[in-house]
């Protein structure tokens, strides 16, 4: 009884490791497809009630395609900034709104918290139901509006690069789109792979990768925010959260991550 326990434990064991070898060369695989850019990205944006409020309820019900057309406009811009062979390298779609919530990220943000978190928005995402009848989505991107006048601070956005999944945080405000749009297009980076480029204790731009134009002189105060610095930096401790997409670019190094650049 003992010897055949033992060979069941190392069964279970061996197929639970055929399984991790299975999902890992599959990410490793969907990650490459996503970033050798032959061909565009079909980007799938899923409004989301956050608060359950009226105003974000009607905000969402006027949402269309155009609203996101920044989002494409900007990465146009710089793919041909930085002469990549695509031309439009991401496509964004709107998707019918849901009527469910994602998996909130842990508040206590440990490294199994935060794995056990991604793999339940993984398996959230990949099981969830949805009209949207488009072409299937190579990024998801599940916003959660919220009324500006009532939720003075939301939680963090987030993207995933194993599951090529990001949560968005935005305000359900048409002065308001611009600033929406930076942060869609700030956690689309991070599915594809740019990591953040700014101190998580101050906020503050890293120099020189998280600035737009490092070499500026003088070097304050800058004029756009590099896209993964997420601010326009004024001094050495202050800087500008950007109004929309026209006040941001791709730094090299970005660039470099997505697979846009070669490393030099």
């Amino acid at each position: 009884m003992m010897a055949s326990g033992g060979f069941f434990r190392k069964f279970r064991i061996a197929i639970l490791l055929f399984i991790l070898f299975i999902v890992a060369g599959d990410a490793y695989l969907t990650k490459m497809r996503s970033t050798d850019w032959d061909h565009p990205l079909n980007v799938v944006v899923y409004p989301i009630n956050g608060d359950g409020s009226s105003v974000s309820s009607e905000y969402i019900n006027t949402l269309t395609a155009d609203d996101f057309a920044a989002i494409e406009r900007f990465f146009t811009e710089e793919a041909q900034h930085y002469k990549l062979p695509l031309t439009k390298p991401v496509e964004v779609r709107l998707a019918p709104v849901l009527d469910e919530k994602p998996p909130r990220a842990p508040q206590d943000k440990t490294p199994l918290n935060v794995a056990w978190w991604s793999l339940k928005m993984r398996w959230w995402s990949s099981t969830l139901e949805s009209d949207y009848q488009g072409p299937p989505p190579n990024i998801k991107m599940y916003v959660l509006y919220f009324d500006a006048e009532t939720n003075s601070v939301v939680d963090h956005s987030l993207g995933l690069e194993k599951g090529l999944i990001g949560v968005v945080y935005g305000y359900a405000d048409k002065n308001l789109t611009g600033a929406n749009n930076v942060v869609i297009a700030h956690e689309f980076l991070h599915t594809v792979g740019a990591t953040d480029k700014y101190d998580l204790a101050s906020g503050q731009p890293t120099h020189p990768e998280g600035y737009a134009k490092p070499d500026k002189q003088p070097l304050f105060p800058q004029e756009y925010a590099e896209i993964m610095g997420g601010k326009i930096p004024v001094s050495h401790v202050e800087s500008n959260m950007p109004h929309s997409l026209d006040e941001c670019l791709i730094g090299p190094k970005s660039a470099q991550e997505i697979n846009w650049i070669k490393p030099s």
